[in-house]
């Protein structure tokens, strides 16, 4: 019995992380209810103005696409980020006339290797997603590349007790402490404030940085 919950404890946790397949389309669906509180928070964290270039890196059900494609406006530009090829398809298939206007880009990629160019960006956002990175320095190095200085990104993250309380977590999330993020943030040049979701399911932390 134990052995049958490890394996689908580990199989939601590696679906969490890169969602795919028939199973992935669920996950989807449960990622964009799940996180709304989160994503609402990092968009508006992300204070980026109409006609303004920013990107979501990591957007998995595609919710904060959606968010930051009505933040820019018309004249604005969303660059979306993400490793699993089945959310890219999902993207396209929902965005059609954005991707058309080319007010939203779609590109496949990771925290660590981000194909954009170099302060290319007034902001980006990425929530729940530095649990699947194993150089947390590189990805915050990466995404303080391409915000430009003054620009904002912003990571959100559950509260590291808090997940750690979750069945699945123990199945390849690595639940950092908030000031290992922040200084990894600070080592890639930013400046850091901290702010705390306190009415979502599961306690936030959305790191707002600033490039210098």
């Amino acid at each position: 019995m134990n052995s049958v919950r490890g394996r689908l404890l580990s199989t939601l946790a590696g679906q969490l992380g890169n969602p795919h397949g028939v199973l992935g389309k669920g996950v989807a669906f449960v990622l964009n209810r799940s996180n709304k509180p989160a994503i609402t928070g990092a968009v508006e964290a992300a204070a980026v103005a109409p006609g303004g270039t920013v990107a979501d890196v990591g957007f998995g059900g595609g919710a904060g696409l959606s968010r930051l494609l009505e933040r820019v406006g018309a004249g604005g530009v969303v660059h979306g980020v993400e490793i699993s090829a089945d959310m890219l398809a999902r993207a396209r298939s929902g965005h059609g006339s954005d991707i058309d206007a080319g007010r939203l880009r779609l590109v496949e990629g990771s925290l660590t290797a981000l194909p954009l160019p170099d302060d290319s960006l007034d902001a980006a956002i990425t929530v729940n997603t530095v649990y699947f990175v194993p150089d947390l320095a590189a990805a915050c190095a990466e995404l303080a590349r391409v915000v430009r200085p003054g620009g904002r990104l912003v990571i959100g993250i559950g509260d590291p007790d808090a997940m750690a309380k979750l069945p699945f977590t123990s199945y390849g999330f690595t639940l950092r402490p908030v000031p290992e993020v922040v200084a990894a943030l600070e080592q890639a040049g930013c400046t850091v404030e901290q702010r705390r979701l306190a009415s979502t399911p599961i306690p936030h932390h959305l790191l707002v940085a600033m490039p210098r």
